[in-house]
């Protein structure tokens, strides 16, 4: 007995001291990560980055200040930091390993929050996707098509490809072309493409309406129409343009290829 209280009063003696240390640096720390993650939290609020990020950073502090409040208290123990060290390493790298594509797509979306290629409600076309971004989350970018369906992007292939943003960008161009046969000056049809292009509804004055013969395909012209608009309002004067120019040639006797074949075909018939 006198062996045993002898042995629990040397123990005492050698590690409770380390103990109580170990408790005072655990609250002691404990309260100083509790401030620092508040004032953080309160800087990021004056910022102007998205409500992601944000969470990201803010989690990201809180995880690595506990951390390093771990291995404080483990020093004061007298536990070897290279031991430490090597068990983090170990369980960094499995961990790594078996996570390495939601990595990828979490630095991606990281990466699309801070520099913005995109935000929600543009237009964009990437990796086989196009639709309007509904969501941009921290692993996956969710886009809504034309037709209403919800395609789920990761963001580790947006980052590693060419992203066309349609709709970054206030104004838009709208190019069409037209067929005509070679009979007719092209003069007229230019004069009458311009005249139909600054007729359509929603065309800007600057930049300027162009029409001009851009092409000659065997037996027929390519005149080609370029318009500016509000990128809002790029679908309806898209379609709005063909029928003003359409109606225009037809009012001037001015045809197509196609139409004066199928002329030609019934006349035969």
């Amino acid at each position: 007995m006198e062996q045993l209280w002898k042995d629990l009063i040397d123990m005492a003696t050698t590690y409770g001291g380390k103990l109580l240390m170990a408790l005072v640096v655990l609250l002691v720390g404990g309260l100083a990560v509790k401030l620092l993650n508040k004032g953080i939290r309160k800087a990021l609020e004056k910022t102007k980055l998205e409500p992601t990020v944000k969470n990201v950073i803010k989690n990201g502090t809180r995880v690595l200040l506990y951390l390093i409040l771990a291995i404080s208290v483990f020093e004061v123990l007298g536990v070897s930091m290279s031991s430490v060290v090597a068990v983090l390493a170990s369980c960094g790298l499995a961990v790594g390993l078996a996570l390495q594509g939601a990595l990828g797509n979490l630095a991606g979306g990281l990466m699309i929050l801070i520099f913005k290629p995109f935000r929600v409600g543009d237009y964009i076309e990437s990796t086989g996707a196009e639709g309007t971004v509904k969501d941009i989350g921290i692993f996956y970018t969710a886009l809504i098509t034309i037709d209403n369906k919800k395609i789920f992007v990761p963001n580790g292939d947006l980052m590693n490809a060419n992203v066309t943003n349609f709709t970054a960008e206030e104004r838009r161009r709208v190019d069409q072309n037209f067929k005509i046969t070679n009979d007719v000056e092209a003069d007229l049809v230019e004069r009458v493409l311009l005249e139909a292009a600054m007729e359509t509804e929603g065309v800007l004055a600057d930049p300027a309406p162009f029409a001009r013969l851009t092409a000659v395909d065997d037996d027929t012209y390519i005149f080609t129409v370029r318009v500016w608009c509000d990128t809002a309002r790029y679908w309806d004067v898209y379609f709005d343009l063909i029928g003003t120019c359409s109606r225009k040639l037809a009012e001037n006797g001015i045809d197509d290829p196609e139409e004066r074949i199928a002329v030609r075909l019934v006349k035969e018939e």
